[in-house]
Protein backbone atom coordinates (compact mmCIF):
# COMPACT_ATOMS: atom_id res chain seq x y z
CA UNK A 1 0.00 0.00 0.00
CA UNK A 2 0.92 3.22 -0.34
CA UNK A 3 1.10 6.84 1.49
CA UNK A 4 1.50 10.40 0.10
CA UNK A 5 3.56 12.62 2.27
CA UNK A 6 3.19 16.16 1.91
CA UNK A 7 6.82 17.64 3.24
CA UNK A 8 5.80 21.17 5.01
CA UNK A 9 3.45 22.65 3.07
CA UNK A 10 3.75 25.58 5.81
CA UNK A 11 3.36 29.18 5.73
CA UNK A 12 6.50 30.27 6.71
CA UNK A 13 8.26 28.92 3.48
CA UNK A 14 5.38 29.90 1.46
CA UNK A 15 5.63 33.57 -0.08
CA UNK A 16 5.53 36.68 2.49
CA UNK A 17 6.70 33.95 5.31
CA UNK A 18 10.05 34.00 7.07
CA UNK A 19 11.48 31.18 4.56
CA UNK A 20 8.94 32.09 2.08
CA UNK A 21 9.93 30.05 -1.17
CA UNK A 22 9.04 31.01 -4.43
CA UNK A 23 6.54 28.84 -5.79
CA UNK A 24 5.05 27.68 -2.70
CA UNK A 25 1.55 28.55 -2.57
CA UNK A 26 1.51 27.67 -6.08
CA UNK A 27 2.82 24.19 -4.89
CA UNK A 28 0.44 23.99 -2.21
CA UNK A 29 -2.41 24.65 -4.45
CA UNK A 30 -1.42 21.89 -6.88
CA UNK A 31 -1.23 19.15 -4.27
CA UNK A 32 -4.85 19.87 -3.19
CA UNK A 33 -5.73 19.98 -6.86
CA UNK A 34 -3.92 16.42 -7.28
CA UNK A 35 -5.60 14.93 -4.44
CA UNK A 36 -8.81 15.96 -5.27
CA UNK A 37 -8.36 13.52 -8.45
CA UNK A 38 -6.05 11.14 -6.55
CA UNK A 39 -6.98 10.75 -2.46
CA UNK A 40 -8.20 7.52 -3.47
CA UNK A 41 -4.90 6.00 -5.17
CA UNK A 42 -3.20 6.29 -1.41
CA UNK A 43 -4.23 4.35 1.43
CA UNK A 44 -3.06 6.98 3.93
CA UNK A 45 -2.24 10.72 3.29
CA UNK A 46 0.28 12.52 5.55
CA UNK A 47 1.49 16.09 6.63
CA UNK A 48 4.31 17.09 8.43
CA UNK A 49 5.24 20.20 10.33
CA UNK A 50 8.43 21.69 11.20
CA UNK A 51 7.09 22.73 14.64
CA UNK A 52 9.54 24.46 16.85
CA UNK A 53 9.92 25.27 20.24
CA UNK A 54 13.23 25.73 21.35
CA UNK A 55 15.35 24.30 18.39
CA UNK A 56 18.56 25.44 20.00
CA UNK A 57 20.96 26.44 17.09
CA UNK A 58 19.04 25.51 14.49
CA UNK A 59 17.95 29.76 14.46
CA UNK A 60 20.48 32.17 14.38
CA UNK A 61 21.66 33.94 17.74
CA UNK A 62 20.17 37.22 17.76
CA UNK A 63 22.14 40.08 16.01
CA UNK A 64 23.43 37.43 13.76
CA UNK A 65 22.92 36.91 9.81
CA UNK A 66 22.04 33.32 9.64
CA UNK A 67 24.07 31.37 6.90
CA UNK A 68 21.30 29.34 5.71
CA UNK A 69 22.93 25.92 5.56
CA UNK A 70 23.33 25.13 9.70
CA UNK A 71 21.30 28.22 11.17
CA UNK A 72 18.39 30.14 10.14
CA UNK A 73 16.13 32.81 10.73
CA UNK A 74 13.13 32.47 13.19
CA UNK A 75 10.42 30.25 11.43
CA UNK A 76 7.56 27.90 11.87
CA UNK A 77 6.95 28.17 15.65
CA UNK A 78 4.60 25.86 17.37
CA UNK A 79 1.34 27.37 17.55
CA UNK A 80 2.32 30.35 15.24
CA UNK A 81 0.37 31.55 12.23
CA UNK A 82 3.53 30.80 10.42
CA UNK A 83 3.87 27.10 11.12
CA UNK A 84 0.05 26.45 10.03
CA UNK A 85 -0.64 24.36 6.81
CA UNK A 86 -0.85 26.91 3.96
CA UNK A 87 -4.50 27.86 3.33
CA UNK A 88 -3.95 26.56 -0.26
CA UNK A 89 -3.38 22.84 1.12
CA UNK A 90 -6.83 21.43 1.68
CA UNK A 91 -5.77 20.28 5.40
CA UNK A 92 -9.65 17.95 5.10
CA UNK A 93 -7.33 15.07 2.78
CA UNK A 94 -4.75 14.31 5.52
CA UNK A 95 -5.60 11.46 7.46
CA UNK A 96 -2.26 12.36 10.19
CA UNK A 97 0.29 14.94 10.75
CA UNK A 98 4.31 14.59 12.13
CA UNK A 99 5.63 17.64 13.84
CA UNK A 100 9.84 17.72 13.80
CA UNK A 101 12.00 19.99 15.37
CA UNK A 102 10.49 20.79 18.07
CA UNK A 103 13.70 21.08 19.96
CA UNK A 104 16.44 20.37 17.26
CA UNK A 105 16.98 21.10 13.91
CA UNK A 106 15.08 18.48 11.82
CA UNK A 107 14.63 18.04 8.39
CA UNK A 108 13.54 15.00 7.47
CA UNK A 109 9.74 13.63 7.97
CA UNK A 110 11.02 10.64 9.53
CA UNK A 111 12.25 12.49 12.30
CA UNK A 112 8.41 14.03 13.06
CA UNK A 113 6.12 11.92 15.56
CA UNK A 114 2.81 11.45 15.63
CA UNK A 115 1.09 14.90 16.48
CA UNK A 116 -2.51 17.15 16.54
CA UNK A 117 -1.20 20.58 15.81
CA UNK A 118 -4.78 22.57 15.18
CA UNK A 119 -6.41 20.94 18.48
CA UNK A 120 -6.03 21.88 22.07
CA UNK A 121 -6.64 19.59 24.52
CA UNK A 122 -8.61 20.03 27.52
CA UNK A 123 -5.97 20.72 30.87
CA UNK A 124 -3.65 22.42 28.09
CA UNK A 125 -1.09 24.84 30.04
CA UNK A 126 -1.50 28.57 28.71
CA UNK A 127 0.94 30.75 27.83
CA UNK A 128 4.16 30.50 26.18
CA UNK A 129 6.96 28.18 26.06
CA UNK A 130 10.89 28.39 24.91
CA UNK A 131 12.54 31.60 23.98
CA UNK A 132 10.79 32.10 19.99
CA UNK A 133 6.86 32.57 21.80
CA UNK A 134 5.93 29.21 20.67
CA UNK A 135 2.06 28.60 23.01
CA UNK A 136 2.57 26.10 25.57
CA UNK A 137 -0.62 24.52 24.08
CA UNK A 138 1.42 23.68 20.97
CA UNK A 139 4.22 22.66 22.94
CA UNK A 140 2.74 20.10 24.16
CA UNK A 141 0.76 18.99 20.86
CA UNK A 142 2.97 15.45 21.24
CA UNK A 143 2.36 13.19 23.49
CA UNK A 144 5.86 11.23 24.93
CA UNK A 145 5.68 7.90 23.34
CA UNK A 146 3.74 9.07 19.90
CA UNK A 147 4.90 7.42 17.28
CA UNK A 148 7.16 8.30 14.86
CA UNK A 149 6.08 8.76 11.02
CA UNK A 150 7.89 5.21 9.88
CA UNK A 151 6.62 3.42 12.85
CA UNK A 152 3.16 4.89 11.92
CA UNK A 153 3.14 3.91 8.27
CA UNK A 154 4.48 0.50 8.87
CA UNK A 155 1.48 -0.27 11.03
CA UNK A 156 -0.70 1.30 8.38
CA UNK A 157 0.92 -1.56 6.57
CA UNK A 158 2.40 0.78 3.87
CA UNK A 159 5.34 0.02 2.00
CA UNK A 160 5.45 2.70 -0.80
CA UNK A 161 5.33 6.70 -0.37
CA UNK A 162 5.16 9.28 -2.17
CA UNK A 163 6.86 12.60 -1.68
CA UNK A 164 5.32 16.14 -2.94
CA UNK A 165 6.40 19.31 -0.95
CA UNK A 166 8.89 22.26 0.16
CA UNK A 167 11.61 22.36 -0.13
CA UNK A 168 13.33 19.85 -2.73
CA UNK A 169 17.00 20.87 -1.85
CA UNK A 170 16.19 20.77 2.37
CA UNK A 171 13.01 18.60 3.77
CA UNK A 172 12.11 17.38 0.68
CA UNK A 173 15.29 15.49 -0.23
CA UNK A 174 15.82 14.80 3.52
CA UNK A 175 12.94 12.62 3.65
CA UNK A 176 13.03 10.90 0.55
CA UNK A 177 16.41 9.74 1.47
CA UNK A 178 15.29 9.04 4.53
CA UNK A 179 12.34 6.99 3.23
CA UNK A 180 14.65 5.03 0.48
CA UNK A 181 17.33 4.30 3.64
CA UNK A 182 13.78 2.79 5.27
CA UNK A 183 13.24 0.39 2.64
CA UNK A 184 10.31 2.14 1.32
CA UNK A 185 9.85 1.83 -2.90
CA UNK A 186 9.93 5.81 -2.89
CA UNK A 187 8.76 8.23 -5.49
CA UNK A 188 8.98 11.73 -6.02
CA UNK A 189 6.54 14.17 -8.11
CA UNK A 190 8.91 16.75 -9.81
CA UNK A 191 5.92 18.90 -10.34
CA UNK A 192 4.85 19.06 -6.64
CA UNK A 193 7.79 20.10 -5.40
CA UNK A 194 9.58 23.26 -5.26
CA UNK A 195 12.92 24.25 -4.11
CA UNK A 196 14.90 27.41 -2.41
CA UNK A 197 17.96 27.06 -5.04
CA UNK A 198 16.91 26.05 -8.37
CA UNK A 199 20.40 24.46 -8.96
CA UNK A 200 20.64 22.39 -5.54
CA UNK A 201 17.40 21.41 -6.25
CA UNK A 202 18.05 19.86 -9.34
CA UNK A 203 21.28 18.02 -7.80
CA UNK A 204 18.99 17.12 -5.07
CA UNK A 205 16.36 15.33 -7.11
CA UNK A 206 19.10 13.83 -9.19
CA UNK A 207 20.70 12.69 -5.65
CA UNK A 208 17.32 11.34 -4.88
CA UNK A 209 17.11 9.34 -8.30
CA UNK A 210 20.71 8.03 -7.85
CA UNK A 211 19.61 6.46 -4.97
CA UNK A 212 16.40 4.63 -5.78
CA UNK A 213 13.69 7.47 -6.29
CA UNK A 214 11.56 6.97 -9.19
CA UNK A 215 11.07 10.53 -10.37
CA UNK A 216 7.61 11.49 -11.61
CA UNK A 217 5.46 14.67 -13.21
CA UNK A 218 2.13 14.55 -12.54
CA UNK A 219 1.33 16.96 -15.06
CA UNK A 220 -2.54 17.88 -14.07
CA UNK A 221 -3.43 21.64 -13.67
CA UNK A 222 -4.58 23.46 -10.55
CA UNK A 223 -8.16 25.40 -10.57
Amino acid sequence: MRALVIVDVQNDFCEGGALGVDGGARVAGRITAFLDEHAQDYAAVVATRDWHVDPGPHFADEGTEPDYTETWPVHCVAGTGGAELHPELDAEFIDAQFLKGRFDASYSGFDGQLGVPDMVRSGAPEGTSGPFGATAAAATAVEEDAPGLDDWLRAEGINSVTVVGIATDHCVRATVLDAIDAGYDTSVFTDLVTGVDPERSEEALELMEENGAVLQVWGGTAD
